[in-house]
């Protein structure tokens, strides 16, 4: 009796335990489902948070010094890119470090780019793009405010690049030659003190270049050296009485300090002859330069091909700016006590106007 009352029991908690599956197989079956579809939801949502996360490309942009011609460069590129579908802060990202003139922080905040997985490095000077070259493996750079790729060891041919870096070169192939030129018609028999950084390749080849374009003119150079922007000042006050006319190239140390040589300039009515716009906006007299903003918006067009994945930077050849202009500021040519000649109204653009 005992044992039927127990199976009477079992059978009956076994109907119970039916019944209530059959009831509840509904409702879990649209929990079951909804459940599985907010893990659909949360699988898509991280899928999309993935995907987003790998669209951001980040950028490591990397200069000398900062000063208006950089600064310029750096816009430019930055301009170049979103003109091709790169749109800060959408699906790219930059992390700008300045060196502050110092060669050993270019080296470190290469080496951090590099650690940290940028997609690019835009190297913003000479001293920059060879810092980038050295510390990189396999990330790609373009570069831009480099007067001489070749010389500065960064490639062996600019038809060639290497594998890893490309860029667009600060300096036109004829304007040294035309700035001499310049100089010679207009102040004949002059001496050209020129300031350089001796530890910045690029500013070593430019002086060099000065000095075999006055080779046959009745031009003679005197150089002084430099090795930091505090020392800028110094150099411009010696050239007092042995130079008649100042001529500062493309050398990121000294244009930083420019306002120190423009002073000089002034007080002394010494001409002086600038590489670039900004430096003629900040005082110079005159130059016959390229735009830094260009060169850096055309950089920033080949860094779009890379991230893309058309190009590698050994597909996109080396480039130099495609045009000079004469431009003369007419303010602080009275400063430096020149007469405006009639051939300049006519050739130059004057700022200042």
């Amino acid at each position: 009796m005992k044992s039927n009352r127990v199976k009477l029991l079992l059978t009956g908690a076994l109907s119970v335990s039916l019944l209530a599956a059959c009831g509840e197989g509904e409702d879990d079956s649209e929990e079951e489902s909804g459940n599985t579809g907010d893990t659909a939801d949360t699988e898509e949502a991280e899928s999309g948070e993935n995907a987003s996360s790998e669209e951001m490309k980040q950028v490591g942009a990397t200069q000398i010094v900062e000063h208006p011609s950089l600064d310029a460069a750096y816009e430019g590129f930055k301009e170049g890119l979103a003109d091709n579908g790169y749109t800060e802060g959408e699906n790219i990202e930059y992390e700008l470090q300045s060196a502050q003139d110092d060669m050993t922080n270019a080296q470190t905040i290469a080496d951090n780019f590099v650690a940290d997985g940028k997609d690019l490095i835009f190297a913003n000077s000479t001293p920059s793009a060879q810092s980038a070259l050295q510390a990189s493996s396999e990330t790609p750079i373009i570069f831009t405010s480099v007067t001489d790729a070749v010389d500065a060891g960064l490639m062996d041919d600019t038809e060639a690049p290497g594998e890893l870096i490309t860029g667009v070169m600060d300096l036109h192939p004829e304007a040294i030659d035309m700035t001499v030129e310049f100089i010679e018609e207009n102040f004949s028999g002059a001496t050209v003190g020129l300031i350089y950084n001796s530890g910045e390749q690029n500013s070593v080849t430019q002086v060099e270049a000065v000095e075999s374009a006055m080779e046959g003119t009745d031009l003679e150079a005197e150089t002084r050296s430099v090795s930091s922007s505090a020392e800028v000042q110094q150099a411009a006050d010696s050239l007092v009485g042995d130079a008649d006319v100042m001529y500062i190239v493309t050398d990121n140390t000294v244009v930083s300090a420019l306002e120190s040589v423009v002073g000089v300039a002034e007080n002394q009515d010494m001409p002086l002859v600038v590489s670039e716009p900004d430096s003629l906006e900040r005082g110079g007299f005159v130059t016959l330069g390229i735009d830094y903003n260009t060169i850096g918006h055309r950089a920033g067009e080949m860094a779009a091909q890379v991230l893309d994945g058309e190009k590698t930077p050994a597909d996109i050849p080396a480039e130099h700016p495609e045009d000079l202009q004469l431009m003369i500021n007419r303010e602080a040519a009275e400063a430096q006590g020149i007469e405006i000649k009639e051939d300049w109204e006519e050739e130059a653009e004057f700022i200042n106007e």
